[in-house]
């Protein structure tokens, strides 16, 4: 059985895509140089509650979208509960920082979101050095 939201119209997938300028949201690779298609993430999952409003879809590549899955938050280090990072209400930059081509979590938002969307992989910062 179908969960309301579960279809998003190629129209929503391009008003998502264009919002974020056709960058992941969480990675910001620019869907040009995926080598695959772009995805449009639920936010926050629908299993969880969440809609299929714009206001709660993301544009991903393929790995942060798969990392993630309906997972919304993670422990960090230290143990404490945090939820990820959202493109659609957070800022990228008071998160993370590229330091190196690593991208480098700098609250528990970020360390939550890097630890499970696995942004320092050793694939995924040679990818960063080739494209940048």
């Amino acid at each position: 059985m179908s969960r309301s939201g579960d279809y998003i119209s190629a129209a929503v997938s391009r008003q998502v895509g264009e919002r974020a300028s056709f960058r992941c949201g969480y990675c910001l690779i620019a869907e040009r140089d995926m080598g695959f298609s772009a995805e449009i993430d639920h936010i926050i999952a629908l299993k969880h509650r969440g809609s299929g409003e714009v206001s709660n879809l993301a544009f991903s590549c393929s790995i942060c979208n798969g990392n993630k899955g309906s997972d919304i938050a993670s422990f960090t280090r230290s143990n404490e509960l945090s939820r990820f990072y959202n493109p659609r209400t957070d800022v990228w930059s008071e998160h993370f920082r590229l330091d190196n081509f690593r991208i480098e979590p700098l609250t528990p938002i970020g360390e939550a979101t890097e630890f499970i969307f696995r942004f320092n992989d050793d694939d995924r910062i040679e990818e960063r050095f080739v494209l940048f």
